[in-house]
């Protein structure tokens, strides 16, 4: 245990803290150090007195709550497997991208050509977008760190806890891409693939183990998240410019996906499907 100095004295200005808000407010400024920086295998350049500072706390309060350094650790590890939500990807980035170009594209939809080079446009440029989300996203280096790091811990119920709470941040992500993809499927008239026996679950699972590899991979040969060349690798009428990930995560989606023969394309469908983006 560290003997406790005298608290510096605009401490003793301030109103006395519980310690319920003494342990919030150190684990809110440790999460919000570590999402600045990213997490790497360990928290060896996060200093405890740094967090103190931040979280406007008296070292008394901090060391009566964890007497010992390893225990707020623990703690930290279980707040960051609940706090990393994984946004963005599939919700607020590549979505919103897809959706307006697709807005403004419409017209491309009165032909079954047209909807599958708008099919695949929207599939690269969402593609892109999502991998750039991802590997310069300072939460999801923090995600990987920790699926990391929870291996190294000693069995028993801090590492259960920590391998737990990142399957539900997970399945939480997987849950949102899978109903974005879905919708998005839904509005081009496709439908996955029958005998496949996948769901939008699936797709959403192996896109992200895609993402992940690429990530890593960039790492250590950043041309892989930098690179790009001119390529016409589905089909469609006209070349682009696609990234190895981009081309992973679109060879997934045409291995599960195709046009659904149930749908009818007149002007109403693309009236409504207006209405939808607007």
């Amino acid at each position: 245990m560290i003997d406790d100095p005298q608290a510096p004295t605009w401490l003793a200005r301030r109103r006395r803290l519980t310690d319920k808000q003494t342990e919030q407010r150190m684990l809110d400024a440790a999460v919000a150090m570590v999402s600045r920086s990213g997490l790497t295998l360990s928290f060896d350049n996060l200093s405890l007195e740094d967090v103190i500072r931040d979280a406007q706390v008296s070292r008394s309060a901090a060391y009566r709550r964890w007497p010992y350094k390893d225990l707020f650790f623990s703690d930290l590890l279980k707040t960051l497997a609940r706090a990393t939500q994984l946004a963005n990807v599939g919700n607020d980035g590549g979505q919103v991208l897809v959706e307006r170009f697709l807005l403004d594209n419409l017209d491309g939809l009165g032909s079954a050509e047209g909807r599958h080079d708008l099919a695949v446009e929207l599939v690269r440029l969402g593609s892109l977008q999502d991998f750039e989300t991802v590997y310069r996203s300072t939460e999801w280096r923090t995600y990987y760190a920790l699926n990391v790091t929870f291996l190294g811990l000693p069995i028993g119920d801090l590492r259960n806890e920590v391998q737990a709470a990142l399957a539900a941040t997970e399945k939480g992500f997987i849950d949102r891409v899978s109903a974005a993809n879905e919708r998005m499927a839904s509005l081009l008239g496709y439908r996955l693939r029958a005998g496949t026996g996948a769901t939008f679950q699936t797709v959403a699972t192996l896109g992200l183990a895609t993402i992940a590899g690429h990530v890593i991979k960039a790492l250590v040969a950043p041309e892989v998240a930098t690179g790009r060349f001119v390529a016409n690798p589905f089909g469609s009428t006209e070349a682009a410019e696609w990234s190895l990930p981009a081309i992973g995560l679109a060879i997934i989606a045409w291995t599960f996906l195709e046009p659904d023969p149930d749908v009818e394309w007149n002007e109403e469908r693309i009236v409504w499907i207006r209405s939808v983006l607007e």
